[in-house]
């Protein structure tokens, strides 16, 4: 296995789509450094490129986690640190644990942890509105038989890798969708949409059985600046006979450079609907 080299800045970002053509060593050489002292994981996970996200770069690495069985997870979380332990610390766990934990005097609950499971206290600090909750989280999770905890502990990596991944990889420019039937509580799956930019119509596309269109409208180079509207074909969707007020909805709106990801959710019902710019 390689070590992971100096991690790159925030100006030095690519999307996912851009680490996917990296090879091994490169990528390894970005990312070897999110799971704790275990380059492997990114290794591993090279093998399942290309991704299309952030989201399924991270469930790669962690679906490389679980494959490689139990003695290996459980190696990989003894490579955490003990909370406000003394010793050298990654960069990554020198920003997450910042200051202030050792007042919480946490030396002998960290070492009843430890020997009860085997394996540190691990919390994604990143998650936790306030720190000083620790120690009620430690005497719950204390409760727990092994495997549970060993179950909890890894959702906390799986947490805390998340945190360091979106720091590292650039958001790629997209606009996506997402409708939802609220008179019924369910995803609007099959309703037609119309996507036009300056007036002119780029696309047609009907959503899935998500209430979402299996690919973003537009992606990378094709998202450019303009005025972009969204026709949703509520009539045809509803069918003959079915109460509803609006036969047409259509949200207009801007686009302007260097745009990231824009997510554009429709909350449709009978008599009203909503939406709003999401992520």
């Amino acid at each position: 296995m390689t070590a992971p080299q100096a991690e790159p800045t925030t100006r030095d970002r690519l999307t996912a789509t851009a680490l996917s053509a990296l090879d091994q060593a490169d990528f390894n050489a970005r990312l070897g450094h999110v799971f704790e002292h275990s380059p492997w994981v990114a290794e591993a996970a090279w093998a399942a490129r290309p991704f299309a996200s952030l989201d399924a770069l991270h469930g790669a690495m962690m679906g490389a986690v679980v494959a490689a069985g139990p003695d290996a997870t459980l190696a990989l979380l003894r490579a955490h640190p003990a909370l406000a332990a003394p010793g050298p610390l990654t960069p990554d766990s020198v920003r997450e644990q910042g200051e202030g934990l050792g007042a919480l005097g946490l030396t002998e609950a960290n070492a009843a942890y430890a020997a009860r499971f085997g394996f540190p206290f691990i919390v994604a600090m990143r998650a936790l509105p306030d720190p000083a909750a620790i120690p009620a989280i430690m005497a719950v999770r204390m409760a727990h038989d092994p495997a549970a905890e060993k179950a909890v502990a890894l959702r906390e990596v799986a947490a805390i890798t998340r945190f360091r991944l979106h720091d590292l990889v650039a958001t790629e420019d997209s606009l996506t969708v997402h409708v939802l039937d609220t008179a019924r509580g369910v995803p609007a799956a099959g309703l037609g949409l119309t996507l036009s930019r300056d007036g002119a119509v780029l696309g047609r596309f009907t959503t899935n059985a998500e209430g979402r269109c299996p690919a973003p409208l537009l992606a990378g180079p094709a998202l450019v600046p303009g005025i972009y509207e969204i026709a949703y074909d509520v009539a045809a969707w509803r069918g003959a006979g079915d109460p509803g007020f609006y036969d047409r909805i259509t949200i207009r709106f801007r686009v302007d450079p260097d745009p990231g990801h824009l997510h554009v959710p429709l909350l449709l019902s009978p008599y009203g609907y909503s939406t709003y710019r999401g992520s």
